[in-house]
């Protein structure tokens, strides 16, 4: 076991992407420093966690989902009741290893993981995907021993910035692309069926897909395809039936464009693209900053703005465009993205400004944190 490794920890996190993708991360890096660690993953067994972490080798302890009501409701009558069960789950996990940290990523699991290390002495190392902190990891920051940021500016009491620790294949595909480029581009295309000579834009609107930037982008279709731009629309499931009636009403000039649902290997996609165009969820934001690709960034319209404060940084630093929702339309597409597409010498500055503001080393800084705060507790005997 090196010096920076633990040899136990519990993480939580779940329901989404955003939370198990890093997290997963962190516990790659754990393993890596000690392959005999102990790391027992907190979830629940609806979210996306519940396929993506026994997938990837990890055991998932159930723990109940415990919203925590924005606003009065009638699940406010059960909560207590729901967090007391989810709080002892908890427990159960941390006792099963004997856990000397529990590392959250917010969520709807992370809330009872926070309460019940603090019960048990145990330290609490939390990390904050988004610019604006969730409910979950602003309550348990207020008692954790470290707390790792993605962004500058988020307000968590004592955070440092770690960046977001990257997924494996991203980790590995910023690797692939700064050995050699062009040849990790053709083998991509090649498992894509794509032209690796023809500028690509890549949109896509996340897993569940965005009807405003397909239509948006579609709508366009005849002015990238003129243009000779190629592109792969990755619609979100359920969603490509406008998207290819549209394309067929152009008739048969459509060979460059090409159409689908979701795509599980998104690193084909990006080791392709000159340029995307996306949401600005924390972990399509710092992907591509770590790959220095540039974007046309749509923040989701709705929440609490946090997509718009995730891009904001890498955006001032010229390495992406905001747009508005409801600016961004065929017309926005048509005047702008076949110009910027084409213009080499300005998305190549764009790019190489993405790459400045890029974090590739994340899941290493918060696997260090955990380290850190496993010693002080040590140290201090703070720990159980």
């Amino acid at each position: 076991m090196t010096a920076r490794a633990v040899p136990s920890v519990v993480l939580a996190g779940g329901g989404t992407a955003g939370h198990v993708n890093p997290l997963l991360a962190v516990a790659d890096e754990l393993r890596a420093r000690d392959p005999e660690a102990k790391v027992l993953v907190l979830g629940t067994t609806t979210g996306l966690e519940a396929d993506l972490v026994p997938a990837r080798g990890y055991e998932l302890w159930p723990v109940p989902r415990v919203p925590l009501p924005r606003r009065p409701s009638a699940d406010l009558l059960t909560l207590p009741r729901n967090l007391r069960s989810a709080v002892r789950a908890a427990q159960a996990a941390i006792d099963r290893i004997d856990a000397r940290a529990v590392v959250g990523f917010g969520g709807y699991v992370s809330t009872p993981a926070y309460l019940a290390a603090r019960r048990s002495g145990v330290p609490v190392v939390i990390h904050e995907q988004n610019a604006r902190p969730g409910l979950a990891n602003r309550l348990g920051a207020r008692w954790a021993a470290r707390v790792g940021l993605t962004f500058e500016g988020t307000t968590l009491r004592g955070g440092v910035v770690t960046g977001l620790p990257l997924r494996h294949e991203i980790a590995d595909l910023v690797g692939r692309r700064t050995a050699d480029a062009a040849g990790t581009r053709q083998a991509a295309a090649a498992a894509l069926g794509l032209d690796p000579t023809r500028p690509t834009l890549l949109v896509t609107g996340g897993s569940s897909g965005a009807l405003a930037v397909n239509a948006a982008v579609v709508g366009a279709a005849a002015s990238l395809l003129t243009a000779g731009v190629q592109v792969l629309h990755l619609t979100g499931r359920g969603k490509d039936g406008p998207v290819r009636e549209a394309l067929a009403d152009l008739g048969t000039a459509t060979a460059h464009y090409h159409v689908r649902e979701y795509l599980s290997e998104m690193h084909h996609g990006l080791a392709v693209a000159d340029l995307v165009v996306a949401r600005a969820g924390a972990g399509t934001v710092c992907e591509l900053a770590a790959l220095g690709i540039p974007a046309v960034y749509v923040p989701l319209p709705v929440g609490n703005g946090e997509q718009r404060l995730n891009a904001t940084p890498l955006v001032r630093a010229g390495g992406g465009v905001l747009v508005d929702d409801d600016a961004f339309t065929p017309a926005w597409v048509t005047a702008n993205v076949p110009a910027l597409i084409g213009d080499a010498e300005r998305l190549g500055a764009m790019a190489r400004a993405a790459g400045a503001t890029g974090v590739r080393d994340g899941a290493a800084r918060v696997a260090d944190l955990v380290a850190d705060a496993v010693a002080e507790a040590a140290r201090t005997g703070a720990s159980r």
